[in-house]
């Protein structure tokens, strides 16, 4: 190996937990409950519940709770506080809910907010930072039932998403929460958590755990489109999650396609998956299906550069530049130049220029040719899109 081989190589084994960026009680979760919280994290107030029509009420003050549902392969576990929580290690499927406090007033779009150590904060507190408050363990027919009772109460959409390499339970819940908040998301939110170790270090492991992943979220996605009247369901996946998720999305829609028809429309971003073996194998099997695919991509993706040398100087699928995916029936959008972050992977999450093209798509269904924000590049192999920032 090379030394500038050696040298990407070090760094990947070090880099940071920007991979991971990815990241209840009986109460819907697809109403965002507003209530004031201590900044000690106790509950002292009341809660709003905001109408039908009307999810967040923007006038109230403090912090908006937002609840979630989750399936995960996790083990489960009681934390030092006594309360639920999951680690690193396989396990069965367990279904819940969770709660997170977003902070109305010192929130900003695509951040996750935490004690930061330059500013002297040294604990959690709601009123400035995204919290996970709680987490509810439901069984499996007790997680169908209540999706379906929310269902009833409002929109009938549904997005699911699955996180990428070095993320906690934790962090998934947060991100999903703050993704919920920052699209304005109306219908119901999910996300499956796999095993991810949330350790940069652990890269190997968790490419080991997301294969065995696969068939989990398969069922999960079966049972869910099945048991659920959602009528509006999107899939999103992030970095090493894709793997999984797009493995499970084609099967359903091959195995069960009266159930696929519920699947409005699949987002990749940033997949970290051998582009050749994207292009070779997963695009037509896309393809065939025939739903909207929108595949995010940047040639400043520092993980996936490391990814890249890491697996023998292989192109990754959410690389752009001379490896950019074009391809029929895939969306492309090059969002290079629009990341703002070091590492430049969490993009899908964190920045607002994204952010708002992915509310078109998901709230609204506008395809790449109507966005105002995306610029058609016509090449010899095919056109994909560029996002304006």
């Amino acid at each position: 190996m090379n030394e500038f081989k050696l040298t990407y190589v070090v760094i990947f084994i070090v880099f940071l937990a920007g991979c991971s960026s990815n990241v209840t009680d009986d109460r819907s979760p697809d109403e965002v409950t507003i209530s004031t919280v201590s900044t000690s994290g106790g509950y002292v107030g009341g809660s709003i519940h905001s109408t039908a029509t009307s999810r967040i009420d923007y006038r109230t003050p403090s912090v908006v709770l937002i609840n979630t549902f989750f399936a995960t392969d996790r083990n489960h576990y009681m934390d030092y506080r006594g309360k639920n929580s999951y680690g690193e290690s396989r396990s069965e499927i367990s279904y819940g809910m969770t709660k997170v406090s977003i902070p109305m007033l010192h929130h900003k779009k695509g951040v996750v907010e935490s004690p930061s150590l330059w500013r002297f904060e040294f604990r959690e507190n709601p009123d400035r930072h995204v919290v996970l408050l709680d987490v509810v363990q439901l069984k499996n027919d007790s997680f169908f039932n209540k999706i379906n009772d929310h269902l009833k109460e409002g929109r009938r959409s549904a997005f699911i998403f699955v996180h990428g390499f070095n993320v906690t339970f934790e962090d998934a819940a947060r991100r999903t929460a703050q993704m919920t908040y920052d699209l304005k998301f109306k219908g119901i939110p999910i996300f499956y958590s796999w095993p991810s170790s949330g350790s940069m270090l652990k890269y190997p492991s968790d490419e080991g755990n997301v294969e065995w992943s696969k068939n989990n979220i398969k069922y999960f996605l079966r049972d869910f489109l099945k048991k659920t009247q959602a009528e509006n369901v999107y899939l999103l996946a992030h970095s090493m999650g894709n793997r999984a998720l797009i493995d499970a999305y084609i099967d359903v829609e091959n195995e069960y396609p009266n159930l696929g028809r519920k699947i409005k429309e699949v987002i990749l971003a940033a997949p970290d998956i051998d582009a050749e073996v994207f292009k070779n194998d997963i695009v037509p099997a896309l393809a065939g299906i025939g739903k909207p695919v929108t595949l995010y991509a940047s040639s400043e993706d520092i993980p996936l550069k490391l990814s890249k040398e890491f697996h023998g100087g292989y192109p990754r699928a959410g690389d752009s530049g001379n490896s950019i995916i074009i391809a029929p029936g895939i969306e492309t959008v090059d969002v290079t130049g629009v990341t703002s972050g070091f590492w430049g992977h969490s993009y899908l999450t964190e920045e607002k220029t994204i952010l708002t093209d992915l509310f078109y798509i998901i709230n609204h269904d506008i395809r790449a040719n109507e966005r105002a924000s995306l610029n058609p590049i016509n090449t010899r192999r095919g056109m994909y899109w560029k996002l304006i920032r």
